[in-house]
């Protein structure tokens, strides 16, 4: 299994995305599927490394360098993973899923708590389309809940 994971290299997807680079962590917004993600810092390093000709070793070796301390090969499978289930990298990375068992709770009582922090985080919303941001209440009206207010509050039948 990993003899094919270092065989077929991630390769990061390009297409459809608005990416916005921040002080500490990545946004990116997927046209296709109206979803914004936000990586931080460890995870935008590895998407960044995946162009399809980039090992899994390599990007470890990378991520090490930057982060000036050893990070293992775990930390970056987890961060493709994630990125693979968000979608971020080309179909043919589907076979990029966590080891078996090891999520990343498991990598953090392995790692301890000095090295969670720089495990990879990818969060992830849906985003309204046009129509949908557009057709939201204005503070004051009649609402039956939270989701039809522009500022996602109703309180007592009202937008807060």
């Amino acid at each position: 299994m990993r003899k094919e994971r270092e065989q077929s290299l991630p390769e990061a997807r390009k297409k459809g995305l608005i990416v916005q680079q921040l002080a500490d962590e990545v946004l990116v917004y997927d046209q296709q599927w109206h979803k914004a993600h936000c990586l931080n810092n460890t995870a935008a390093l590895v998407w960044e490394r995946c162009d399809g000709k980039t090992s899994v070793a390599k990007i470890t070796e990378k991520l090490s360098k930057h982060a000036g301390s050893q990070v293992g090969e775990d930390v970056v499978m987890l961060a493709i993973a994630q990125l693979a289930k968000v979608r971020l990298l080309e179909e043919s990375a589907g076979q990029w899923k966590a080891r078996e068992g090891m999520s990343r709770r498991e990598m953090m009582k392995r790692a301890g708590l000095a090295a969670a922090i720089a495990l990879p985080v990818v969060t992830s919303i849906v985003a309204p389309n046009a129509t949908q941001a557009a057709t939201c209440l204005p503070t004051g009206s009649a609402c039956t809940t939270s989701t039809q207010c522009c500022v996602p509050i109703c309180n007592a039948g009202r937008c807060a």
